[in-house]
């Protein structure tokens, strides 16, 4: 869960790495640094605690250059947050390395290089990689050597970056299970763990598989397999741009990203359906066996995709009548798991690399599945090459930890994949055109839940000084709500929780008192009259409501309830209507708090680590 970024040029590449880190920051932004090789073969080193703009602080005031170098963002998993456990690490005066991921035994291999005589500086796992290629390399081994032994020993999940002063000229890299991608410029290259860092110098990209270990030099590009064997990797050139990954005219990347919705809507649906039907080729050619056997869904993922998945299993059986179950990636890894025939496994992910997800992937792929279908925002990651069918999200890239037009897309992409199951169920075409009509609204509607930003930002202020807040929603509803309490968690840092409005008698009610916000999504739907008897179950134990509710519900002001009016949509596609005033309702909250929106504390991007 760090930001690595590495480069090899005939120019300083200091200006590179830094710009690299700034764009990764979003994975990780507890410590920084930069090790470069300057033109006398020696190691320059320049880390810090806090953000990378403290970085670039340091930088200006003590300058470092280098033709060949690594940088880092750091979210802390071993050791705490301090300077000296900040990356890159070094052993003696040769070897730089930075890591992103677990090295899991790393305990035993430090006890053996203590034994040899080599120091720790930091309580890392990351120092013993150091140590231990600087070891290879004191036997005789050249660097690639060094690293590909290095690395054998190595349990976990991780990105490897390494350069040797005495070897200037290449960075040898190694990716076991986290994102690992190779840029390639003129008369140099570059690698990070992840495109938006290096969209200001390339977009020509080769994307590493699991296991690959690579060299890279100014001209040269050499890549191995897991068993060493030299292979080709394909080239690929991205359609995103560096301002795609800038805040552009807005404050903060989650309000860019939350008014990006109706587009990334709109680019989602395109070419995904023609004549009002859906194209079934969109999942890949397999789609037609696969969706034709398949008599039970099982959707695994994590976070806000968690709450997607949850929200598909409505649309999933009321509209195909398939059975689905979802489930939480990191409790389905560890649980003896009983796959009913016919079962066709969904993973849903933005980054396509959560740590949890995709191994449940893997996990998957050896039980009785028919198969696999992701759901997944980036083309080139682990689980879109993993899976038989893919989905892509078309979101552009999301660079605020808190995921939001990521978690829209992902909700109309389910529709789509709903449609096609429900198709090869005996939907009838009327009917799907009909549907289909609804998801061409899609964008439209939450073009118009947009609108709403400066009401919410007066209704905000009611929610600043609190210290929790409960949501409550029925039907597909009861996810959207989740969402809501989450993203108001996760960037004002107000204790937030979801419940299914029909549980309130069964415990939550104790909380409610006037110092207890109770938020409602109420849509006009078959479900609203049991909705309202749980809101004047609210209003009788004097707790004040903030009420989400479609024009024509009837519902109305009066003391303790405020009605924060939404735009009509359909049912099938309110889920994702909804859900866009819930996020500025949080992101108004943050914003008056105070909080660090895009990078809320303790919290990273991209979850690559158990």
């Amino acid at each position: 869960m760090c930001g690595i970024v590495g480069a090899v040029a005939e120019r300083n590449i200091v200006p590179i790495l830094v710009e690299g880190l700034r764009r990764l920051e979003y994975r990780g932004y507890d410590s920084a640094g930069v090790a470069v090789v300057d033109n006398e073969k020696k190691l320059g080193l320049c880390r810090t605690t806090g953000k990378v703009a403290e970085l670039e602080e340091k930088l200006q005031a003590s300058p470092l250059r280098g033709r060949i170098g690594v940088a880092h963002t750091r979210w802390a998993t071993h050791g705490g947050v301090t300077e000296q456990n900040a990356h890159p690490h070094l052993s003696g005066d040769r070897v730089a390395v930075i890591h992103n991921g677990i090295i899991e035994n790393y305990l035993g291999i430090k006890n053996e290089l203590l034994e040899k005589g080599y120091e720790f500086q930091s309580e890392t796992d990351t120092e013993v990689a150091a140590h231990l290629v600087y070891d290879y390399l004191q036997q005789g081994d050249d660097l690639l050597e060094a690293v590909g032994k290095a690395v054998k020993r190595f349990e976990g999940a991780y990105a490897l970056l390494v350069v040797d002063a005495q070897d200037p000229d290449r960075i040898v890299v190694s990716r076991v299970a986290s994102p690992l991608v190779i840029g390639l410029g003129l008369g140099e290259n570059y690698v990070a763990s992840g495109a938006p860092a290096l969209l200001p110098v390339t977009q020509r990209f080769i994307y590493l598989e699991q296991g690959d270990l690579a060299e890279i030099t100014r001209e040269t590009v050499r890549i191995f397999d897991s068993e060493g064997v030299s292979v080709k990797r394909e080239v690929h050139e991205t359609q995103w741009d560096s301002e795609a990954a800038e805040k552009g005219p807005y404050r903060h990347f989650m309000l860019k990203e939350i008014n990006e919705q109706p587009a990334a809507l709109a680019d989602t649906l395109y070419g995904r359906v023609k004549n009002h039907q859906v194209v079934p080729q969109s999942l890949g050619p397999r789609a037609a066996d696969l969706l034709d056997r398949a008599e039970h869904i099982h959707i695994v993922a994590c976070g806000t995709s968690y709450h997607a998945g949850c929200i598909g299993k409505y649309w999933i059986e009321a509209l195909s009548g398939v059975p689905c179950q979802v489930e939480i990636a990191s409790e389905y890894r560890y649980r003896h798991v009983v796959v009913p025939d016919n079962t066709l496994f969904v993973t849903l992910s933005q980054s396509g690399e959560t740590a949890d997800t995709l191994e449940a992937l893997r996990i998957a792929k050896e039980l009785n599945y028919i198969g696999s279908l992701t759901i997944c925002n980036s083309a080139h990651s682990s689980m879109v090459r993993e899976s038989d069918l893919v989905m892509m999200t078309q979101a552009g890239p999301e660079i605020g930890v808190a995921s939001t037009k990521a978690f829209t897309t992902q909700l109309l992409s389910i529709l789509l994949v709903t449609l096609m199951l429900a198709r090869h169920r005996g939907m009838t075409v009327d009917k799907e055109k009909e549907l289909v009509s609804h998801l061409y609204h899609a964008a439209a509607a939450s073009e118009k839940a947009l609108s709403m930003n400066d009401h919410l930002v007066e209704v905000a202020e009611d929610f600043a000084e609190k210290h929790h807040t409960l949501f409550l929603g029925r039907g597909p509803m009861w996810p959207v709500a989740m969402e809501g309490a989450l993203k108001l968690k996760e960037i004002s840092y107000i204790h937030a929780e979801a419940y299914a409005a029909g549980e309130l008698k069964h415990g939550p009610l104790a909380l409610i008192d006037e110092d207890m916000p109770v938020v409602v999504v109420a849509p006009n739907n078959e479900l609203l009259d049991k909705l309202k008897s749980n809101m004047q179950v609210v209003r009788a134990r004097g707790g004040q409501l903030y009420v989400f509710a479609d024009r024509e519900t009837g519902i109305m002001d009066e003391p303790g309830l405020k009605v924060i009016p939404m735009p009509h949509a359909d049912r099938l596609i309110a889920p994702i209507v909804y859900t866009v005033p819930l996020q500025l309702l949080a992101y108004h909250v943050a914003v008056l708090k105070g909080t660090d929106i895009d990078q809320p504390r303790n919290l990273a991007k991209s979850v690559t680590v158990e």
